[in-house]
């Protein structure tokens, strides 16, 4: 008997939590279905795709490092997503071959930090891939002050500003942060198990500032080791994936997942 899956896909993707999140999901919820994790090359992805359209009882698949540029040639974008935010994080299966791409990154991003003032304020992100774009288009619509983007390329990071219509500065990674800063998020890899590390010098920030890492393996990062030492607020990984993944969830199996369970799922993750 055939089952209804979804996977995430990736390059590496041994690390991937998604397919535990959505598991204990489907568990909590009866619900029959599997959620897989499947190691796609750059080569790879345009056959992955054929195949997959074909198949189905496949509903979709989140996509993480470093497909989500290259899957907006892959798949239809009725949303306008290369338009808006330029990059892909989930597919779905719409039957009879059809598959869309959609982008539920943005509001993971913005879920843990819903409650925030940042309207005005001055923002640091570090990054300019797939996360720095849903980061970054996020921000444009919460009307924050001046965004500063550190990246190893100093014009694309110049470049996401003005697509994103926000006013600010780029840096190299590692510059100094302002002195306002009241938002800084790592929206690059440094720091995830296998990348070079990311240590920043948090002393110019003030007490109300928060650090927000989106890396999630390792869970406790150098940077959000180095903001609760500093006695900031911060806002790990797990958040953001979570948050983005409860999007991708009802999309793939029809149910909204159940949040209230968000305590049990977190100490499964951290286990």
């Amino acid at each position: 008997m055939s089952v209804r899956y979804a996977e995430v896909i990736g390059d590496p993707i041994a690390q991937s939590k998604s397919p535990l999140i959505h598991r204990f999901w489907l568990e909590a919820l009866g619900l029959e279905g599997e959620y897989r994790h499947a190691h796609v090359t750059a080569e790879a992805l345009p056959g992955y795709i054929a195949d997959r359209r074909a198949d189905p009882d496949w509903r979709g698949c989140n996509v993480t490092l470093p497909h989500k540029l290259a899957i907006l040639d892959l798949v239809d974008d009725p949303g306008d997503v290369r338009g808006s935010i330029g990059a892909m994080n989930t597919v779905l299966h719409q039957g009879d071959g059809a598959l869309v791409g959609t982008n539920t990154d943005a509001a993971g991003f913005v879920a843990p930090i819903a409650g925030l003032d940042l309207a005005g304020r001055r923002i640091t992100v570090i990054g300019a891939g797939g996360a720095a774009r849903a980061v970054l288009f996020a921000l444009s619509k919460l009307g924050v002050g001046a965004v500063t983007v550190q990246n190893r390329s100093p014009l694309k990071a110049a470049g996401l500003l003005a697509r994103f219509g926000l006013k600010g500065d780029v840096a190299a990674i590692g510059a100094p942060l302002a002195g306002d800063t009241a938002l800084l998020v790592n929206a690059s890899a440094l720091g995830m198990a296998g990348q070079s590390p990311l240590s920043l010098d948090l002393t110019p920030m003030g007490e109300d500032a928060v650090v927000y890492d989106i890396v999630y393996s390792p869970l406790e990062t150098q940077l959000l080791a180095d903001a609760r030492a500093r006695e900031l607020d911060t806002v790990d990984g797990l958040e953001m994936l979570v948050g983005q993944a409860a999007l991708a969830f009802e999309l793939f199996f029809g149910r909204e997942p159940p949040r209230d369970r968000d305590e049990d799922l977190r100490a499964l993750l951290t286990s």
